[in-house]
């Protein structure tokens, strides 16, 4: 699969992508600092613990959509990991600009998905003050240390591409679950627009992630 987006040679092309990187969240955070929020829709529990538990979560998006780039000889792997990484790398700036402008710190005091109680996908009682942060992240569909490593091992083959769209699965179908939350929860009318929007983009994504799947023959 061919796409212009997608610059080719990411080996010889990569300092331009870090770049990249770097420019869209310095324009998202800019749109998110100056947007213009309601005033009678200030951010309530489910608003800011979006903004901030995405972040964590997209980070981790980027590092795994980074590892792929780099590595896969997969085209079509090449394209979604390298929209995957800018796209939410600007997403990250944009929630980064809100709590800025919400006069909030980016991490609170709650521990992960603590804002989701009282939805559908609150995770049952996997947010307690005795949960672990690995364990809060695991309930997000967030990789593992070890995943990680055996993703940083396998990049560059076959297995690496199979490891990357399985995680890559998960990690979205956690995400939904966290725009579920704010739709449900959420009160400001940007943050819930822009929640939708991801929704629709990483649905995509899992759509593609699961063709290669087939593609490749992945387990």
């Amino acid at each position: 699969m061919a796409d212009e987006r997608a610059p080719a040679g990411p080996r010889r092309r990569w300092p331009l992508v870090a770049l990249a990187l770097i420019l869209v969240a310095g324009a998202a955070f800019a749109a998110g600092r100056f947007s213009a929020f309601d005033a009678v829709a200030a951010p309530n529990d489910a608003d800011i613990g979006f903004a901030r538990d995405m972040q964590v979560h997209h980070a981790q998006a980027v590092e795994m959509a980074l590892i792929q780039y780099r590595a896969t000889n997969d085209d079509e792997l090449r394209v979604i990991s390298y929209d995957i990484a800018t796209g939410q790398q600007a997403q990250s700036g944009e929630m980064y600009g809100w709590l800025v402008e919400w006069g909030l710190p980016q991490r609170g005091t709650e521990p992960l998905m603590a804002w989701m109680q009282g939805s559908e996908h609150d995770h049952g009682g996997a947010v307690t003050p005795a949960a672990s942060e690995d364990e809060l992240r695991a309930a997000m569909g967030m990789a593992s240390d070890d995943e990680l490593g055996r993703l940083r091992e396998l990049a560059g083959t076959a297995a690496g591409d199979c490891l990357f769209a399985e995680l890559m699965i998960r990690h979205h179908t956690g995400a939904l679950e966290m725009v579920d939350a704010e739709l449900a929860l959420g009160r400001v009318p940007r943050v819930q627009q822009t929640a939708q929007a991801m929704a629709d983009t990483q649905q995509r994504e899992i759509e593609a992630l699961r063709s290669a799947q087939a593609r490749l023959g992945c387990g």
